[in-house]
């Protein structure tokens, strides 16, 4: 029997207000509350609550044969509790059947697994709690944002007690390998990897309702064909995809989810397929070697590398600006100001940036809310601007409550440091 792994990711950002310059310093909020919550409702509606009911009646008609895992960010977390009630329930029902697996992230969806500070084992330990009060379950497999990953930061991983993690299945690392089997982390050999089959995965993801592509239009029995064809010689077939696939992204009018809800039972009637979560996938594979990963990965566009999220001078400049306020704000307690640190984190905003043309161009346009990449930098620098000076208004606050409690304390300022980056 081959096993088939089926994941899903669930983010929404905290998108920002149009922050002028004269905003700052102003004592101007920076979160867009209303087009977060109108965009949450839209995609709750169009998405998560459709698409949790097919995944719900197909868990319980198959009788546990149907399982699958997801990864959902503290952010889109907090969205959920804030304005749809209803879909956290629904992913609680879900969890419940034990035929669904949660995953850990990084709580506010970063790029901090690159930078060389705690930040990164901060937030996964962050989302890890949050995960554990919400649903009453330990992840013990990782997913780092967009897939992100090397050897480096595997280690990293492997150091917080997680077992496996998620990454992209690029020919490009895997030197004429195939993506279809279990590899080991060369640093650390007890955390195993699982490759996403970003062609077939993309079948669904991207290519469903394209009417130019040749595999159009896909039917279910097409693809159980093609499942079959992949894992003939190897172990399992990880289909990793966003969540919003269904319903957002490919409109219910597609067939998406009539494709999603006869998908389980025409793989279950193979007896050749079965489905897998992560978690079983690694514990009872056999992992077919190491695989060295030295330079960062990601799932995100022809390059699949960081360059959806970095590497334009707007994109640098932020991120740098952005990482150099790690120690000031580590030294805080401030929690309002944690968290608005946390959010200004997600990679979303440097998503925003990206000045990419052609097919790559037109993916980032789809998810910009900015008229421009330049006017997502100007937003976020001028944001980044007013938070600096809460920073440092905080943290001069702190000091004085400090010496008074114990005048002979005196701990003068720590001035941020550049961090350090691990781009591979």
């Amino acid at each position: 029997m081959k096993d088939v792994c089926c994941y899903f990711q669930v983010h929404q950002p905290f998108r920002l207000k149009r922050f002028r310059f004269f905003d700052i310093g102003k004592g101007v909020g920076y979160f867009d509350d209303s087009a977060n919550r109108s965009i949450l409702n839209k995609v709750a509606e169009k998405c998560y609550l459709p698409a949790n009911r097919v995944l719900l009646k197909e868990i319980k008609r198959h009788k546990g044969a149907f399982r699958v895992a997801f990864s959902i960010s503290g952010t889109a977390l907090e969205q959920l509790e804030q304005y749809a009630p209803s879909v956290l329930d629904s992913f609680r029902e879900l969890v419940r059947t034990g035929c669904v697996e949660l995953l850990a992230e990084t709580y506010y969806h970063t790029l901090s697994s690159v930078v060389g500070t705690t930040d990164f084992e901060d937030q996964v330990g962050q989302h890890r709690q949050r995960i554990e009060a919400l649903f009453g379950v330990s992840p013990t497999v990782f997913r780092n944002t967009e897939l992100v990953y090397s050897d480096l930061i595997g280690a990293r991983v492997a150091k917080m007690g997680f077992r496996a993690i998620l990454t992209e299945g690029y020919e490009q690392v895997l030197g004429g390998r195939s993506p279809h089997a279990l590899y080991l982390n060369p640093t650390d050999r007890s955390l195993k990897i699982l490759l996403r089959s970003y062609k077939l995965s993309d079948d669904i993801a991207f290519r469903f309702s394209d009417r130019g592509w040749d595999g159009w239009p896909l039917t279910v029995e097409k693809y159980v064909k093609w499942l079959k064809e992949a894992a003939k010689a190897d172990q399992v077939v990880n289909l990793f995809m966003d969540y919003e696939t269904f319903g957002e992204h490919q409109w219910a009018s597609t067939g998406i989810f009539s494709f999603l809800e006869q998908l389980p039972g025409a793989i279950l009637k193979t007896k050749s397929l079965r489905f897998a979560t992560p978690s079983e996938v690694a514990e009872r594979g056999i992992p077919a070697g190491e695989l060295s990963v030295p330079s960062v990965l990601s799932w995100a566009d022809a390059e699949r590398d960081l360059s959806a999220w970095l590497g334009n001078g707007m994109q640098d400049d932020a991120f740098e600006k952005l990482y150099s306020l790690s120690e000031k704000v580590n030294q805080l307690s401030d929690e309002a100001i944690r968290s608005q640190w946390g959010r200004l984190q997600s990679s979303d905003h440097f998503y925003y940036m990206c000045v990419k043309q052609h097919s790559d161009g037109e993916v980032h346009s789809y998810f910009n809310h900015y008229n421009s990449p330049f006017e997502a930098y100007i937003t976020y620098m001028n944001v980044l601007s007013d938070f600096e000076m809460r920073v440092d208004r905080a943290l001069e606050e702190q000091r004085q409550s400090r010496k008074a409690v114990a005048p002979e304390a005196t701990s003068p300022a720590a001035q941020a440091s550049s961090p350090t980056f691990y781009l591979g």
